[in-house]
């Protein structure tokens, strides 16, 4: 284990590399024997991934991390700390700089800086010893440097840094201290209360609510109004044709 910097949360592992391929992948090395939660970060990753396996960009300045942890939960109640994760990167990136208004969450749990994207959300479902479970959930946050927005997809919404957006020039590790505590705070809140306040405050947060938007599933392309996130984190969409339910869906909004 690294040693750990004061304020880190209690009971919790901390390792830092300078390189890895990915901090996802080496959580599921560390998964076998590992006893509690640990988060893994790295300098500079050499294959890093978001989801659908889309590659992520990883220069060095920006953070790659990830939690490994051994929930107890059913396999949905385990997906809700996507919510979890994003309000609490979200919370990182407020105490940080300071600009709390500027920072929103785009379904399911990108982190948007004056709607654009700062950060994304991978949760992978690994295997532990002796059968049991474990989660990773890997965070990629453009502290310094954004990916060339020709790279992005058509219609994706454009990258930006924290660095381009607010002024604050932040090192990966001072980063992951602040995340590791509010992500240690808003867990104790889902474990001691359940989602019904991780939803309120993602809605409080969310980024065009009760705006248009197109959602694309495996199957079809919907676009109509965002009406929010029901209990199981299922994406609320108001269609011509009446209220879809989406479980899982890329999410793309109008220009403005």
């Amino acid at each position: 284990m690294t040693e750990a910097p004061p304020g880190w949360p209690l009971g919790v592992g901390r390792r830092v590399y300078d390189t890895l391929d990915s901090t996802n992948a080496e959580a599921a090395r560390l998964a076998p024997t590992a006893t509690g939660p640990i988060w893994v970060m790295a300098r500079t990753q050499t294959a890093g991934r978001g989801r659908r396996a889309r590659a992520w960009v990883s220069p060095p300045g920006n953070l790659h991390a990830t939690l490994l942890m051994h929930p107890g939960e059913a396999a949905p109640i385990v997906a809700l700390r996507s919510f979890v994760a994003a309000l609490a990167l979200r919370d990182a990136c407020a105490a940080l700089t300071g600009a709390e208004p500027a920072f929103t969450l785009k379904w399911p749990n990108d982190v948007l800086l004056n709607g654009h994207k700062l950060a994304g959300i991978l949760l992978e479902r690994l295997s532990g010893a002796k059968g049991s479970a474990h989660l990773a959930i890997g965070f990629g946050v453009n502290l310094i440097a954004a990916p060339d927005p020709s790279l992005v997809e058509e219609g994706a919404t454009p990258p930006i840094s924290l660095l381009v957006g607010t002024g604050h020039r932040i090192t990966p590790e001072a980063f992951l201290l602040a995340l590791a505590q509010a992500y240690a705070a808003r867990e104790a809140t889902f474990l001691g209360e359940g989602f019904a306040p991780i939803r309120a405050d993602w809605l409080t947060h969310a980024a065009r609510l009760g705006e248009a938007l197109t959602a694309r599933t495996g199957t079809e392309t919907l676009s109509g109004r965002f009406d929010g996130i029901d209990g199981s984190g299922a994406l609320l969409l108001h269609t011509p044709t009446g209220l879809r339910t989406l479980p899982a869906a890329d999410v793309f909004f109008p220009e403005v």
